[in-house]
């Protein structure tokens, strides 16, 4: 990872911002990438502290493809090259879809779906030059259906039926495409969770002290990419075991899926 060019979005929290500590710890050029440029400027000091570089901190809206051009735009023009890019922005929902408004559905496919393809557009043309990697940080919910995650789960099956297609179609380029996968991790993603109608649901409904930290969901997405693995499933029962039943026994999946997710307060469904 040394010296090695990597672009992150979302990198102003969760496990955005654990993937540009440890991609910093390893000494790669830090390009970090977010809306909330406030939060990017504290993720920056902290590196500056530790590490004695500042990074890169480019304001991005990855819903405006004019912003994930300008990102890499200015990477180039600072850097001149780009060796990773880990689509990793990204929101989620939990309403039933009966009772969610459209625009929900809408906000969330802009981010974690367009948001991923605007970024991987520009920068492609860069990554095949270095023969580079695309990541994108998905989800359990990118193999499943989870019960009142309607627009979060089609924007994470979207992203990895498009990079698989990218995998495919660059078999002989050179270009290395991982799909990450971590099951639930503690981060700020549930805090930002859209209702309904769209407003945050503030608090997370599960106990985030249970989960896998962000900072070992970073490490195990940086080894992944250094070792230019396909894919990544991260946890045992709510990852790999969970993506094993979705194949062999989905009728069963099923049933413990909703059953697992109506235990959770103020549950959209019981």
């Amino acid at each position: 990872m040394k010296d090695k060019v990597v672009i992150i979005t979302g990198a102003s929290s969760g496990i955005g911002k654990a993937c540009a500590i440890e991609c910093a710890n390893r000494q790669a050029k830090v390009v970090l990438a977010a809306r909330n440029i406030k939060k990017l400027k504290e993720v920056e000091q902290s590196i500056l502290e530790s590490k004695g570089y500042a990074p890169l901190c480019i304001e991005t809206d990855v819903t405006k493809e004019s912003d994930c051009k300008k990102l890499i735009e200015k990477t180039i023009a600072h850097y001149g090259e780009i060796h990773i890019l880990i689509n990793n922005a990204g929101i989620a929902m939990r309403a039933l879809f009966k009772d969610v408004e459209l625009d929900v559905l809408r906000n969330i496919m802009n981010v974690n779906f367009w948001g991923t393809v605007y970024c991987t557009k520009y920068a492609l043309p860069y990554l095949l030059k270095t023969k580079g990697s695309v990541v994108g940080v998905i989800s359990v919910a990118g193999y499943m259906g989870l019960p009142g995650r309607t627009g979060y789960g089609a924007s994470k099956f979207a992203v990895r039926g498009f990079l698989e297609t990218l995998r495919v179609e660059n078999l002989k380029t050179g270009l290395h495409v991982l799909v990450a996968a971590p099951g639930f991790t503690a981060s700020n993603i549930r805090n930002t969770s859209l209702t309904a109608s769209g407003k945050p649901q503030g608090k997370s409904p599960r106990d985030e002290g249970k989960m896998m930290s962000a900072e070992e969901c970073a490490k195990h997405i940086i080894n992944a990419t250094v070792k230019r693995k396909r894919e990544l499933i991260l946890t045992f029962a709510e990852g790999k075991f969970t993506v094993w039943l979705s194949k062999w026994f989905p009728s069963l999946l099923d049933k413990l899926s909703y059953n697992h997710m109506a235990k959770e307060p103020d549950s959209p469904f019981k």
